[in-house]
């Protein structure tokens, strides 16, 4: 019985370089990574089509937002185990034909009621393709040097299907109705299909043990209440509600450890995460993407609001930060083969901290140059780091359990898409109320809507006749650039967090080219503990 560092040694010693049919591989599992990437900001697009169309309750339109990402929280740990079980490719091919056919269905959806059960069906189908990816390209990349770049352009597309929905679902909706945002799943998952059992081999556990009920269902109760919990918390606030679900999904957060501990074969081993590297890695993560998200939900709105852009033009002013997240990560490539992850990624968070801190200090100046300035800045940093620490999550993992590492990645993702949201936003929308001076003559119900959000003060202006409503907009913006500024300053203090997280955890898994690794690669020449064949 070998330990989970001899493991992952053993596992580097195999690494050998691949052919075409790697490279072929790679462009095939960056078809469905862009496509839930997409999906997750371009439904916001299509909703007020769809409240037209559907004429959804208040709570249903919620539930159009939030099936799909609670459902697939809930399951990524579940299906990244039944991926190491089971057969990755096969469980990506599975979730390419389920998530096609359920948004095809969904475009064309009669009701809220069935749209939100299609949104639903959709995160079950998603959760199975995204640690899938992560995890086939662990087994085809056994070269860590080759591994940290196919990583790299993973998380380039990941980070691109994001900063593309707006721009895919302003197109879309020009032309076509709301039910083409789901339609563009098949031409994009057919290519897959077809593709994916020539060129991606199949790789599983060899010794999976058997399927744990309990662990799947104690993993869900988890997931699901903390999940809920905070978006409910970035919509309505605090409250019991709130409290009540964080305490069950901790609850059934504790008896899903304790089984995992006293398993013999456990869904999801508990030893990864007391190594340093992999929880280091996985907090960069959770703390990057609460960054990103928390700064494109108010870029989102001064583009759109203050500047007046309309949402594709939005999207396309966001095109420089886009291509600074994908060059970044790329570039950094050969550099965290030379330097150590524990300077690397420090380094690159500190890029997305002066970003922040540019943005705090030019907000309500009105140049928009500063703004696109500080959100390339944080692209560098973030395409950086993540394409770092997410390579390190893999490192740290033997290739038997890639699908569960994966999966408890793709987890920290998600959590911190929620997060970005829900705390960041809380805190400029707690701000933009505070910091309202309404101006004399607003009545006061409409003074109440005003102070909800800021759309909602831009609405109340365009309804108010004479000055009153120019009054209410500067007044409005101002409050909006004063919350800004604040949550920028607590944005870049996430990112000093996360460089301290980084400095103190990472760097114990060696790089490909430094002197303990190649000595590590003497050692031995023989693989175990996965089943693969490699392309080419």
């Amino acid at each position: 019985m070998t330990t989970l560092t001899e493991d992952i040694r053993i596992a580097e010693a195999d690494g050998r370089p691949v052919t075409w049919r790697g490279w072929a591989a790679l462009v095939v599992l960056m078809l469905p990574v862009l496509l839930v990437s997409v999906d997750n900001t371009v439904l916001s697009f299509a909703l007020p089509e769809i409240a037209l169309a559907l004429e959804p309750t208040a709570a249903q339109q919620l539930w159009i937002i939030d099936a799909y990402p609670l459902v697939l929280a809930g399951l990524l740990v579940t299906m990244g185990t039944l991926g190491d079980r089971f057969g990755r490719r096969r469980l990506l091919l599975i979730g390419a034909i389920g998530f096609a056919a359920v948004s095809a269905l969904s475009a064309f959806a009669p009701s809220a009621e069935w749209l939100i059960a299609g949104r639903a069906a959709m995160g079950v189908f998603g959760a199975m393709l995204m640690p899938a990816t992560l995890a086939l390209l662990r087994s085809i990349f056994t070269l860590r040097s080759q591994r940290r770049f196919a990583i790299a352009i993973w998380a380039s597309m990941f980070s691109a299907g994001a900063a593309l929905g707006p721009i895919v679902g302003g197109v879309l909706l020009e032309h076509f109705s709301w039910g083409s945002v789901f339609l563009m799943a098949v031409p994009v998952l057919v290519p897959l299909l077809v593709l994916a059992p020539l060129l991606v081999p199949e790789s599983r556990n060899p010794d999976p043990g058997r399927i744990d009920a309990l662990s799947i269902l104690l993993s869900m109760a988890m997931m699901v209440p903390i999940v809920w919990a905070i978006k409910e918390f970035a919509v309505h606030g605090f409250s019991g509600v709130v409290v009540g679900a964080v305490a069950a999904g901790a609850i059934f957060g504790v008896l899903f450890v304790r089984r995992q501990l006293r398993a013999r074969a456990p869904m999801l081993d508990m030893r990864l995460f007391a190594r340093g590297t992999f929880s280091g890695a996985l907090l960069v993560n959770l703390l990057s993407v609460i960054s990103l998200v928390g700064f494109m939900f108010f870029i989102a709105q001064h583009l759109q609001l203050i500047a007046g852009l309309s949402p594709v033009q939005a999207g396309f002013a966001l095109v420089p930060s886009l291509a600074s997240i994908i060059l970044s990560g790329l570039l950094v490539v050969p550099i965290a083969s030379r330097i150590p992850p524990r300077i690397v990624v420090p380094t690159a968070l500190m890029f997305s901290m002066s970003g922040y801190l540019l943005v705090a200090a030019t907000a309500g100046h009105g140049d928009l140059g500063w703004l696109l300035l500080a959100s390339v800045l944080l692209g560098i940093g973030i395409g950086s780091a993540e394409t770092v620490s997410n390579e390190l999550v893999l490192a740290s993992a033997p290739p038997s359990k890639a699908g569960a590492a994966s999966a408890v990645s793709e987890t920290a993702y998600e959590l911190g898409a929620v997060l970005g949201t829900a705390v960041l936003g809380s805190i400029l929308t707690a701000s933009y109320r505070s910091g309202l001076a309404m101006p004399a003559g607003v009545p006061p119900e409409l003074a109440t809507q005003a102070r909800e959000t800021l759309a909602g003060a831009y609405v109340v202006a365009g309804e108010l006749t004479g000055t009153i409503g120019d009054a209410l907009r500067d007044a409005a913006a101002t409050a909006f650039d004063s919350g800004v500024a604040v949550t920028a300053a607590v944005g870049a203090g996430l990112m000093v967090l996360a460089a301290v997280i980084a400095a103190t955890t990472l760097g114990s898994v060696p790089s490909s080219g430094s002197p303990t690794a190649r000595s590590e690669n003497k050692e031995s020449n023989v693989a175990r503990g996965e089943t693969s064949r490699h392309p080419g």
